[in-house]
């Protein structure tokens, strides 16, 4: 009766009335319904993922017309029940992890970017007591016993996720979310009916160890509230909740509210919190910004952003927002290495969900000052927070957690520890013209050096090779490389670059050749394994001694480095080493020709003896000193690759 009934619904919704089987009533239902109609087809021709499994959420949605893709999530329902003060909180938030784990696994693994991905969780509250799944056919029957004449509520959490990727592939979400809760109230039923339904297997894929549209409907006595809701997806709330994005109220009828409970940060305008309450005070929906919705939503749901000023005279001039966001630059930097060196991404990635106060204990530090910390990392994208826990991005587990595989933990620590005193000084050396490394670090580099054991060594070797194991792949991978059969990284360091060039090419060997006292510091940097064993480590200097044969040489970081005088002894050095149909493969930031890279620039700034260089300028270098046939590849990486032949 129930599935006739759910085809009859689907055809009127699809526009035919032609069917004479269907009575008055039921057709003027239908067509009530059909006014929400619209707001299922503004989702005609984007992405739509389905984030659960659920046939019974699969058959609502399909029932309206929604066109989707079912991705089942695999996150973990194991939030911590206790962190949220009411159940509909805990239901929003699952949701929210289910969806959000999809976004990232269609957009890392799967290289799909969907449009639109919606997430639900289903509870059953009773008592204050949250009764999901039963685990078997014992905890369904003790479920049921215990809502055995009496009233219970149904929560579902539903988020939309608006997706959306960037130029540099990065995944940006908006998330919007909201709750319904429907009350239900089992009548007076004996234990053996109880068992039989028990036995009936019905109960076991539920939340609250029943089904209203099927057998466990004849346990229910009444329901106040939304039907669908109990099934496992509030239908009219979401599309209500669709509507309101695309088709918003006009602005006079808006009220805006400022909550002084609402942290903001003054001036990244990018991360602005903004909440919206709908007409009860039972359902609240919030929007948590991870993007501009300016980019994202319908154009009838962008909302005026005030992005100028009015002069006395009334004229508009545009805000100075790039301006304040260099301003602010510096205070983001130094949030991230303080919260680098206090180790915090690995506390969170150990822990999972915690509180500011438990992460201040971990570290014996002030809890305001953690709790301010941790809220400016959410801020920037680097944590996420939960009803006041706080947790890792994909982001920070990958690169900012210290025994992570790509960690750039290490140089970042370096830029704190030496880059940003350097930095400090800037205006000296500007007016001098000097490097700002002179009479600090690099001034006692010799010094340094002799005493293999010194923590700076070790640092500067930690720094480089966290660099490129980031960026490694990206440059070996810049050209086909599988004709080379023997290659030698000039300043090759600890050698991960050497071991990306012989796990990405198995016929290929690779010499290290650097400074002794470099050396003896790179064997706790050394991978196992078989693919290790064709990488070599021989010492010396590359402006003094002789280089060892290759028939591929590779500058990595060294060109930029290098006064004229150090650059025509080094290049000549190698020119006269390489053998005509030899390779040189250059890795360095490439200026574009106008000369509006900002990283490369930056960097200049250091005032070495060296300089950065653009495409052009780095092929009539190569050409000077004999090579032909350069290409240049900009990786989109932290270092782009150029590679020449020998003529």
């Amino acid at each position: 009766m129930l599935r006739g009934c759910r085809k009859v619904l689907h055809t009127l919704l699809l526009g035919d009335f032609s069917d004479k089987r269907i009575s008055e009533p039921a057709r003027s239902l239908v067509q009530r319904a059909m006014l929400l109609n619209p707001v299922i087809s503004k989702l005609a021709g984007k992405r739509v993922v389905l984030a659960s499994g659920s046939p019974r959420r699969q058959d609502i949605l399909t029932n309206v017309g929604l066109r989707f893709e079912v991705v089942p999530s695999w996150f973990k329902e194991t939030l911590d029940k206790s962190m949220f003060a009411a159940p509909n909180e805990y239901a929003i938030e699952t949701a929210k992890q289910k969806a959000l784990e999809v976004a990232r696994r269609m957009h890392l693994k799967h290289r799909i970017t969907p449009d639109i991905i919606i997430g639900a969780d289903t509870i059953v509250t009773l008592e204050d007591s949250i009764l999901e799944k039963p685990v078997d056919k014992q905890d369904a029957y003790n479920m049921l016993s215990r809502m055995n004449g009496k009233e219970h509520s149904v929560f579902s959490g539903v988020v939309i996720v608006l997706c959306r990727s960037e130029k540099d592939n990065e995944l940006e979400t908006e998330v919007i979310d909201f709750y319904e809760e429907t009350k239900v109230k089992f009548a007076d039923l004996s234990e053996e009916l109880l068992r039989e339904y028990v036995d009936s297997g019905e109960p076991m894929d539920k939340a609250g160890g029943y089904g209203i549209q099927a057998l466990g409907g004849m346990l229910v006595e009444y329901i106040r509230g939304d039907f669908l809701n109990v099934v496992g997806f509030p239908l009219n709330h979401f599309c209500k909740k669709l509507a309101e994005l695309y088709y918003p109220p006009p602005k006079c009828t808006i009220q805006r509210v400022k909550h002084d409970s609402i942290p903001y940060v003054e001036t990244f305008e990018d991360f602005n919190d903004v909440e919206s309450e709908s007409s009860t005070h039972t359902q609240c929906a919030k929007v948590t910004n991870t993007l501009d919705m300016n980019d994202v939503l319908p154009p009838a749901a962008k909302a005026h952003r005030g992005s100028g000023l009015t002069t006395p005279c009334g004229d508009r001039i545009a805000f100075p927002s790039k301006m304040i966001k260099l301003l602010d630059g510096f205070k983001a930097s130094k949030a991230l290495f303080v919260a680098c060196k206090l180790k915090v991404f690995d506390i969170l990635k150990e822990r999972g969900l915690l509180r500011a106060m438990d992460v201040a204990k971990k570290r014996n530090i002030s809890v305001s000052g953690t709790e301010r910390l941790l809220d400016a990392c959410v801020a920037l994208g680097l944590l996420e927070k939960t009803h006041q826990a706080y947790s890792n991005t994909d982001l920070s587990n990958t690169y900012l957690v210290t025994d992570s595989k790509y960690s750039l933990h290490d140089y970042i620590m370096y830029c704190n520890d030496h880059l940003w005193p350097f930095f400090t000084n800037l205006d000296s050396a500007v007016k001098e013209g000097t490097t700002l490394q002179r009479g600090t670090f690099w001034k006692n580099h010799e010094h340094l050096l002799q005493d293999s054991h010194n923590l700076l060594v070790k640092q500067h070797l930690s720094a480089m090779h966290s660099i490129i194991k980031v960026t490694g792949r990206a440059i070996v991978t810049a050209f086909d490389l599988s004709q080379v059969k023997s290659a030698c990284d000039l300043g090759g360091c600890t050698g991960a670059l050497a071991h990306e060039l012989v796990q990405t090419y198995p016929n290929l060997k690779v010499t290290v050749f650097d400074l002794p006292d470099v050396l003896e510091n790179v064997s706790s940097f050394q991978p196992v394994g078989q693919c290790a064993t064709r990488v070599t480590f021989t010492k010396g200097d590359f402006f003094k001694d002789n280089l060892p044969e290759a028939d591929l040489y590779i500058l990595s970081r060294v060109l930029h480095d290098c006064s004229d005088e150090k650059l025509h002894t080094l290049l000549t050095k190698v020119s006269d080493s390489c053998k005509p149909g030899n390779f040189l493969l250059v890795a360095e930031i490439v200026l574009d020709e106008e000369k509006r890279n900002p990283r490369a620039l930056l960097q200049s700034l250091s005032m070495t003896e060296g300089k950065q260089r653009n495409g052009s300028k780095y092929k009539h270098l190569l050409q000077k000193y004999g090579f032909t046939n350069i290409q240049i590849k900009i990786t989109g990486n932290i270092l782009d690759a150029i590679l020449a032949i020998k003529g």
